[in-house]
């Protein structure tokens, strides 16, 4: 991806000013907003490749506009949050968020923690242009084609966000096998930091909203108390 352009949301000027020149020394084009609804209207209007949202933003907050930008757009949301409960992070990625980041943060942290998401929405791309082969696998009533990212639910498409690929991939791959959340978080590719194995439990939590009739009483996702997750035929 050329010249990817960011969009930060975040009313402390000091910090948009401050992460800029790393993101510009990284190669991105930089836009900034600095409330929530010139946020939202800049995201529509400008269609970034990924956005940084501050939580905690005047007017409209920062959840409100993760919720009105995912009804419309797949764009990759990092969240900001100087909030210390886990509540407020955990809702952020319900809402559709694919990570988030705790002020005070490392700019370096927050370029490579972006060029991360970036690279799974590329292997999304290439695989929606047939450069991977075809491999479409059937479980109930799910059908998954991993090689056009595409999942379909009695012939429905359910749109998958692309950490949600790479989860349902590996656990395709590795069906009624125990999948640990650390090999989870390595499929996923999101690295090491504090709380981030609860944060797999988030997605997988959007996952089953996505694929099973109950959630609370899945099928085919199922929990391994104390390790991690199995993909069923849900037999």
């Amino acid at each position: 991806m050329d010249m990817p352009t960011v969009l930060i949301i975040d009313d402390e000027r000091r910090i948009v000013d401050g992460v800029r020149k790393f993101y510009e020394q990284a190669g991105f084009t930089v836009l900034a907003a600095y409330d929530g609804t010139e946020g939202f209207n800049t995201a529509l209007r400008e269609q970034p490749d990924l956005i940084i949202l501050d939580l905690m933003l005047p007017g409209m907050d920062g959840l409100d506009v993760c919720r009105k930008i995912r009804q419309r757009h797949d764009i990759p949301i990092i969240m900001l949050t100087a909030r210390v409960e886990e509540t407020d992070k955990l809702i952020g990625l319900e809402l559709g968020a694919d990570d988030y980041v705790t002020k005070p943060f490392s700019p370096r942290e927050l370029v490579a923690r972006s060029r991360a998401v970036l690279r799974r929405l590329q292997k999304t791309e290439l695989s929606l242009d047939g450069s991977f082969p075809a491999e479409v696998v059937k479980i109930g009533d799910i059908e998954f084609d991993i090689g056009a990212h595409q999942c379909l639910i009695r012939g429905e498409t359910i749109l998958l966000t692309p950490i949600e690929y790479d989860l349902l991939t590996y656990m395709v791959r590795h069906k009624k096998q125990v999948c640990t959340r650390m090999q989870l978080l390595q499929a996923a590719h999101l690295g090491s930091f504090e709380g981030v194995e609860r944060t797999i439990d988030v997605h997988m939590y959007n996952l089953r909203k996505k694929l099973e009739i109950d959630p609370t009483n899945p099928k085919y996702l199922l929990t391994v108390f104390g390790v991690g997750y199995r993909l069923t035929d849900g037999i």
